[in-house]
């Protein structure tokens, strides 16, 4: 995996989508905390487990993380 999470996620925005990545990564867009030098599940994971009240399920984030992985392929 050479990209983080995070910059991964940034492709994702898109402020006209009511896809729940899209939503997702607008939202995270504006989190000044999110862990953005991040490429590791779990501490992404825990970060969003405690701190994304903008996250309504973490299914969100696996399908997010799981586009990720396919991306680094």
């Amino acid at each position: 995996m050479h990209k983080t999470f995070y910059t991964f996620l940034m492709t994702q925005r898109n402020p006209d989508s009511t896809d729940s990545i899209a939503e997702f990564a607008n939202n995270a867009f504006l989190d000044q905390s999110f862990p953005k030098q991040s490429k590791d599940f779990h501490e992404v994971s825990q970060y969003l487990e405690l701190n994304a009240g903008y996250l309504p399920s973490m299914t969100i984030f696996d399908d997010a993380w799981q586009a990720y992985l396919a991306s680094e392929a």
